[in-house]
């Protein structure tokens, strides 16, 4: 088994979601004994977002683009490298003002490439990476989970969706901003919630 996880909160200390997402690894690497591990972290090393150049870069033949195309476009396909290798993704997606980091959208955006990870048919699209399980660590300060203020769900259920990506479990842990009692009561739903979705 190869696992990818991938870490895209801001915050180098003290991050629930990243703490969360080693909790759940943990017990996947505890069950299957060999399994080799892979972590990105995008606040520790933020990919570069989306700009028109990179556009340019992925759009211009690969034996014509210039060196700094080529730097470019090889960022993006290392990231691609290995979600493709990955049996299992552990993301870990902190919730910022109603939405996903900046850094996550950037890794999003780097991962989607059409004809690679997705394609376009007569059917409609069709995503590429397939067989793999998806679990999602969700932290956010308030509660919003089943309330139209959870942007986050829908939308990465959507995109991983569309990528090929079906198996998704989120586990969400809230009300971390609402005081101490709040804050050890979300780390233990959201610990109940890891061991339950492992023996499922």
């Amino acid at each position: 088994m190869k696992l990818l996880q991938v870490n895209s909160s801001v915050r180098s200390e003290g991050s629930h979601s990243n703490r969360l997402s080693k909790v759940l690894v943990e017990r996947l690497l505890a069950a299957n004994p060999g399994a080799a591990l892979t972590v990105r972290d995008l606040g520790h090393a933020p990919h570069p977002a989306l700009d028109e150049a990179a556009l340019q870069a992925l759009f211009t033949p690969a034996d014509q683009r210039n060196a700094v195309q080529q730097a470019r476009v090889a960022q993006d396909d290392a990231l691609i490298a290995e979600i493709q290798a990955a049996d299992v993704v552990v993301l870990g997606a902190p919730m910022y003002n109603f939405g996903i980091s900046s850094q996550l959208k950037n890794w999003i955006d780097a991962i989607s490439r059409a004809q690679v990870t997705f394609r376009y048919t007569a059917n409609g699209p069709e995503g590429l990476l397939t067989g793999k399980k998806v679990y999602v660590v969700l932290t956010r300060g308030g509660l919003y989970r089943n309330t139209p203020n959870d942007t986050q769900m829908p939308y990465l259920k959507t995109f991983f969706g569309f990528l090929g990506m079906t198996d998704v479990e989120f586990i969400y842990a809230e009300g971390l901003a609402m005081g101490a009692e709040a804050e050890a009561a979300a780390i233990a739903s959201a610990t109940q919630q890891i061991e339950d979705a492992l023996k499922a």
